[in-house]
């Protein structure tokens, strides 16, 4: 019996993850006979989609140890993003003036704090260490009494390193500023607690935990002071922040995701690891001038961002045909040039173009990681006998 696997391979499941079927025989029922809008209190098909989405928040609530309420449906991480960053610039600006954040956020928050920055806030964009992690003194420094918003993502997309989130919230609680974290590519891969990590709001994604696109979340701290203004005008649902018909089929899949990783997560972490291991060995073992990006440790095991000296990463993309990997972040595809992550890390433009992404998951196998070294190897060699 052949040890072939199924062509092509995916590895890219940081720009997006497969739907997991146990989630879509969840969602199903809801775009068939369970067709109601949820905000319909006036009978039985509003109330049964109501109820589901109500179970779908406390599923979602449970992952992240918060409590059901706190829980505010969006279409995903960028539109929670924009909430966060706009919405609590524009409520709060006239109290304090600044807002913190890191070079090597995501786009839509560095995008949303050039907006605010452009309607008059001060803003401040922290560098960080080579191994990717924010110091910690840098946080310190820049908090004042005249900072309204820390925003530091807990997972980076593009390199996996896990920043000290616990310990950021704890400076913004000492200042009194508030605290959000764009948490789309940690949920379900690493353990989240938004009370012990001292976190205000947090951005979520469906389609990052092998749930539906088109949904997310954001997590809005009760009991606090915190009331962003809307981005968006309308009926007023989602306790006033986000208006419009919410998807009872997409918030029940999102539910069920989040379910599953939260009964799942250990385990995968420790089979992910154990591939990941598999991968960066076959590499390193098999090729010289590979240079892993981003702190070696404190990162999720399912992100291998590597830099591969003396071949050109788009050449190297277009050689691996039956391989899915990326070059770097999916919402930065369309841009020519190194990416700016690895820039802030100090990576030379030469490696940062000679880089890969790639990203392992719940369908991941060995055989798959086997043919992915042989493949990325061979080409390798390849490209730099003909450079």
């Amino acid at each position: 019996m052949s040890n072939q696997p199924k062509l092509p391979i995916y590895l890219d499941y940081q720009a997006t993850t497969p739907l997991d079927p146990r989630v879509l025989d969840a969602m199903m029922p809801f775009f068939t006979e369970h067709f109601g809008n949820p905000h319909s209190t006036s009978h039985s098909f509003g109330w049964m989609a109501e109820e589901a989405v109500n179970k779908a928040r406390e599923q979602i609530a449970s992952l992240i140890g918060a409590r059901t309420n706190e829980i505010i449906f969006t279409s995903g991480a960028t539109e929670s993003n924009n909430l966060a960053i706009k919405g609590v610039g524009r409520a709060y600006r006239s109290h304090r003036n600044k807002i913190i954040t890191v070079a090597t956020e995501h786009k839509c928050v560095l995008e949303s704090v050039q907006v605010m920055a452009d309607e008059g806030m001060e803003v401040v964009m922290l560098g960080v260490q080579a191994d990717g992690l924010i110091n910690l003194d840098d946080v310190a420094a820049a908090i004042d009494d005249n900072t309204l918003l820390v925003s530091v993502m807990t997972v980076n997309n593009e390199i996996g390193v896990i920043q000290p989130i616990a310990e950021i919230g704890a400076l913004c609680r000492e200042k009194r500023a508030f605290f959000h974290t764009d948490a789309a590519q940690a949920i379900g891969k690493i353990p989240i607690d938004v009370g012990a990590m001292n976190i205000d709001m947090m951005s979520l994604s469906g389609h990052k935990i092998y749930g539906p696109k088109g949904v997310g979340a954001f997590y809005l701290r009760a009991g606090s002071r915190l009331k962003p203004q809307p981005v968006m005008s309308g009926g007023g649902q989602e306790n006033g922040l986000r208006s419009g018909t919410l998807a009872p089929a997409l918030c029940v899949g999102f539910g069920r995701a989040c379910d599953l990783a939260l009964q799942e997560m250990d385990a995968e972490a420790e089979r992910i690891s154990g591939l990941a291991d598999q991968l960066l060995s076959g590499l390193t073992h098999s090729l010289e001038g590979v240079q892993l990006n981003g702190h070696p440790d404190n990162r999720i095991p399912g992100n291998i961002n590597v830099s591969i000296a003396g071949v050109d990463g788009e050449m190297l993309l277009a050689s691996l045909r039956d391989i899915a990997v990326s070059s770097g972040a999916a919402c930065a595809s369309a841009v020519v040039g190194p990416s700016y992550v690895l820039q802030a890390i100090g990576v030379t433009d030469d490696l940062a173009q000679s880089s890969l992404r790639i990203g392992l998951g719940r369908q991941t196998t060995k055989a798959e990681i086997t043919y992915a070294v042989d493949h990325i190897v061979g080409a390798v060699k390849k490209l730099r006998v003909n450079a």
